[in-house]
């Protein structure tokens, strides 16, 4: 049996319905009861857990096969990382004490890099679980394809989408969630030694011209991407109600600048075979929030 933390969001529920229709047993692992019974109606166990409760997660964790490690996503880090890093110390404790087979983790593109970034989280994700007893491997993907959903009010109502990604015909490696989960299925389930890092992106890289042209395609009507001057990011991330923007005005510097990329040695390096074209149509169809 595998436990799937996340697993009410994409990602986590990619890595479930594979193992699911693999024949492997699942445990979700939620918070609340109700959030989990689309998932016992597809014959998951359930386990309520919080990620900053040590001994509900060792029950969570314990006398598994593996076990799959999702950080719920947070653009307005406090300072130091001091949330996330107690969390991570609680899941460290966690797994120690239940001794899983094996483990494996989300993690980020640029997880490797030291300079101050919102991924700077990620860096202590790897650091403070790579030395558990138990075998592990930090997936590190690229920017999701389905961040684009937040996009879609504006590319319907007005044709123009604001973005941090600059230049606007530079691209950038991304994935879907739901090669992201596949990925992590295949890990959690495969025979073989984990390997300690595994790199994944796309079939190709995208910029945000190309986002742009697919989504007036999947809506009938001209869009264009709208680059956000560099120098009002900071005014207009504290005007949405952040307390802290520096680290993710960081991380797109990063991104735009090119030295938040892959560490490509030491690692598995892998593509998805989902396309841009692919996880945009099935938004716009479902017109849903992204990850």
């Amino acid at each position: 049996m595998f436990a799937i933390t996340g697993i009410t969001g994409q990602v986590g529920g990619a890595a479930a319905r594979t193992l699911l229709a693999d024949g492997h047993q699942v445990r979700a692992v939620v918070r609340q009861a109700e959030k989990g019974s689309p998932w016992t109606e597809r014959g998951c166990e359930l386990a309520i857990a919080d990620l900053n409760d040590k001994a509900s997660l060792t029950s969570a964790f314990r006398d598994m096969q593996g076990v799959f490690v999702l950080i719920p996503p947070d653009f307005d880090q406090d300072a130091g990382f001091a949330s996330l890093k107690a969390m991570v110390a609680t899941i460290r404790l966690a797994l120690e004490e239940a001794k899983p087979a094996r483990v494996v983790v989300l993690t980020a593109i640029g997880a490797q890099v030291t300079r101050p970034n919102l991924l700077t989280g990620m860096n202590n994700l790897e650091r403070m679980l790579g030395d558990i007893a138990s075998p592990i491997s930090f997936v590190r993907a690229a920017w999701f394809m389905e961040n684009v959903a937040r996009d879609l009010g504006p590319a319907r109502n007005a044709g123009m989408v604001p973005t941090l990604f600059q230049p606007l015909d530079k691209r950038f490696p991304m994935v879907s969630t739901e090669d992201v989960g596949i990925t992590v299925a295949q890990l959690l389930s495969m025979l073989e030694p984990l390997p300690r890092f595994v790199e994944l992106e796309g079939p190709g890289r995208i910029s945000p011209d190309d986002i742009a042209s697919v989504l007036g395609d999947l809506l009938g009507k001209k869009v264009n991407m709208q680059a956000v001057p560099r120098d009002v990011w900071e005014d207009v991330f504290l005007a949405q109600g952040m307390k802290n923007p520096l680290p993710l005005i960081q991380m797109f510097d990063g991104f735009n600048e090119g030295w938040l990329e892959f560490q490509t040695s030491g690692g598995d390096v892998r593509k998805g075979k989902t396309t841009l074209r692919e996880a945009l149509g099935a938004l716009v169809r479902a017109d849903r929030p992204g990850f």
